[in-house]
């Protein structure tokens, strides 16, 4: 039977490093044995399960030599049953962590915004609607402004968070955007009526 140098990273911190060191990776069957080995490993870190090192060998061996297997097919069938049990668990538990991660990010999120609509409310520059949009004309023009939101407009922008972290630029591209009002979101639909030609 054929030795096998197999080389497993595991969340326990456990490593098993065969004696004869790391494997050369340059030809294609050298490859494919560790892209099957390293997606075992990534399948045990991620799920989760206690790592057993001869257990694991043994399988492994006796499946690569052809030999009756230990378990019997129903065994094998409940071992399978109960991993499938240990897995759905387990993404439900990283579900509920992901939906408590959410729920507290969107309660941060909007104490943020909250806040930083206040502190707007209180500039006398800052014009507010009666939809509750927010807006600062910083240089104004007299020219034309859209007639409706059926209005096709051409229009700079420069997109910021409320720590003024810049997602998007228009300006940067060189490019202005083109696009009709009735084809954006309803801040821009509205604000954008109340801009003239030439305005910012």
């Amino acid at each position: 039977m054929k030795k096998l140098a197999l080389t497993f990273a595991l969340s326990s911190g456990l490593a098993l490093v065969s004696t004869i060191g790391l494997a050369q990776l340059d030809t294609e069957d050298s490859q494919i044995n560790y892209k099957i080995g390293s997606d075992v490993g990534q399948y045990i870190n991620k799920s989760a399960i206690e790592f057993d090192k001869e257990a694991f060998m043994t399988g492994l061996e006796d499946g690569l030599a052809g030999r009756e297997l230990r378990l019997s097919d129903d065994e094998l069938t409940q071992v399978q049953n109960v991993l499938r049990e240990k897995q759905q668990k387990l993404a439900q538990e990283r579900q509920q962590e992901m939906m408590a991660e959410m729920e507290k990010q969107k309660v941060a999120n909007e104490k943020e915004g909250n806040d930083f609509r206040a502190k707007k409310a209180k500039d006398s520059a800052v014009k507010t609607t009666e939809s509750g949009l927010m807006y600062e004309v910083v240089e104004a023009s007299k020219g034309e402004k859209p007639e409706s939101e059926n209005s096709t407009v051409v229009v700079h922008y420069t997109g910021t968070l409320i720590d003024g972290t810049k997602f998007d630029s228009s300006v940067d591209r060189g490019q202005p955007a083109t696009f009709a009002l009735n084809q954006v979101i309803s801040g821009w639909t509205e604000g954008l009526q109340l801009m003239n030609k030439g305005s910012k």
